[in-house]
């Protein structure tokens, strides 16, 4: 309210001021006469102030017709000016509806329409940051794969789009299983954002599949770094790859230092089963046997193995079953209560020929838990004990058709592996393989002779006259014949 009574009283006294000038100059009686060319004119000061306003006027519309014409001659020669920029503005204004409309309808599942939009985007913004992206992605909804691998390729040029155009490509040969050129691509994108977690996925995965466990360790070291994995994940997965770039020099002629990196490999993670005993064997091919036992027995405490028992048997490989029996309590009394300790302690005095020792050795493991293992080793058990063939047979075919018990199981897809590795064949995930005990659908059944891995070989008797096949008995009939 007093601002524009303030404007109104600032307005009067502007006009009052005026005209009081104006009055005054009327009132002086000076004129203003001018000669041009033998004209003579005379004109009094209100009217030689109106011209002179006039003057000023035509001079600046003057300078502003020069100043278009100049700004003309320049848009026709192809230089920027006032025109030049309304015409850009008006192709942004388009250009950006073209990509937001580009962006809405791939959003809506309609690619050839985003591909059509994204393409006026390109071509009326020129911003390839934003509309080459944009272009690929709707070419590769509308399965236009060489549209997209041509606007991926574009986004190389630019320092500022090449790690998005190198990952486009890699994705593209991810899906055609061109995984050769992906592994390049991946190194190039790794390159350039080390710290991007997805490509040190990508890197690591193709690097597993490829057998490059060196450099997969180096990619899990990046990822550490960059904070992607807690330390002791890090250290367990770094064992697994040490493991496996072991495995792959791991023979006859391998040197020192190779046979060291499966050493290595149960230092950085004593629990890992496979890195223990194949650590065990390092020490074994050196003449460490003190060394074998100690990792072995480690090893042992934190999860009882058959392949440990397999890799604390080779410690000693011609010693008599007496002597291996002696020997193995180093690893029996460790984890007594066990299953897997009461089958290999029955195992052994079944090669002992102590078959009373070993039935109190596996005390209720077959009935309690009954596996093919276990109802094996009951069968011979049986069989040393001088039972009827009947109940042996029976004991066999039950072994046959039992659970096969703890194997490697993918944690992830639950897929079945007949030995350890450190991606699943199934799902292609890594470090997912756990010793436990599968579906019972999934198992299968192995030879007898693969249910007994320590007994010795023992010849088997003449064959004599086939036997009738029994028929299965009752339990009850089983326990009266066994007693």
């Amino acid at each position: 309210m007093l601002w524009s009574l303030t404007k109104v009283v600032l307005f009067v006294v502007l006009v009052a001021g005026l005209a009081l000038g104006a009055g005054l100059l009327a009132e002086s009686g000076d004129s203003l006469r001018i000669i041009v060319a033998g004209w003579e004119f005379t004109i009094g000061p209100v009217q030689a102030l109106v011209l002179g306003l006039l003057l000023i006027l035509a001079v600046w519309l003057l300078l502003k017709a020069l100043g278009l014409l100049g700004a003309t001659f320049r848009f026709l020669n192809g230089d920027e000016t006032a025109l030049s920029r309304y015409f850009d503005r008006n192709r942004e204004r388009k250009g950006y509806r073209a990509l937001s409309e580009a962006m809405m309808a791939l959003a809506s599942g309609e690619p050839r329409l985003a591909l059509s939009r994204a393409q006026n985007a390109e071509r009326l913004l020129g911003k390839p940051e934003l509309t080459t992206l944009l272009v690929a992605q709707a070419a590769e909804a509308a399965g236009d794969r060489k549209r997209a691998t041509e606007a991926y390729k574009t986004l190389l040029s630019d320092d500022a789009t090449r790690f998005v155009g190198v990952r486009g490509l890699l994705q593209q040969k991810l899906a055609e299983g061109d995984r050769e050129v992906a592994l390049k691509l991946a190194e190039k994108a790794f390159q350039l954002r080390p710290k991007h977690a997805e490509t040190q996925d990508i890197l690591l995965k193709l690097q597993s599949d490829a057998g490059d466990w060196s450099g997969a360790r180096e990619t899990l070291g990046a990822k550490l770094k960059s904070g992607g994995l807690p330390k002791d994940v890090y250290r367990r997965r770094d064992a697994v790859l040490a493991l496996q770039q072991a495995r792959t020099v791991f023979d006859d002629t391998a040197s020192i230092e190779a046979r060291e990196a499966a050493i290595e490999a149960n230092r950085l993670s004593p629990d890992l089963i496979p890195a223990a005993a194949m650590a065990a064997r390092g020490y074994i091919a050196k003449g460490d046997r003190k060394n074998a036992t100690r990792v072995l027995k480690k090893a042992w405490e934190v999860m009882p193995h058959p392949d440990l028992a397999a890799a604390f048997a080779e410690i000693e490989p011609d010693e008599s079953p007496q002597d291996r029996l002696k020997r193995f309590r180093n690893l029996t009394n460790l984890r007594p209560d066990n299953d897997e300790t009461r089958m290999l302690l029955a195992e052994l005095l079944i090669a002992a020929e102590d078959f009373p020792a070993a039935r109190r050795a596996l005390e209720d493991v077959a009935t309690r838990a009954p596996t093919q293992r276990s109802l094996a080793i009951l069968a011979a058990i049986a069989r040393g004990e001088g039972a009827d063939d009947l109940i042996v047979r029976d004991l066999v075919a039950k072994a046959i058709s039992a659970p096969r018990g703890p194997q490697w199981v993918c944690d992830k897809c639950h897929a079945i592996h007949d030995g350890w590795q450190p991606v699943c064949d199934n799902c292609g995930s890594f470090d997912t393989l756990s010793w436990k005990t599968p579906p019972a659908s999934a198992t299968t059944s192995p030879a007898l002779a693969e249910l007994l891995p320590l007994m010795d070989a023992r010849p088997e008797p003449e064959p004599g006259p086939a036997l009738p096949e029994p028929e299965p008995l009752a339990p009850d009939e089983i326990a009266r014949r066994a007693n």
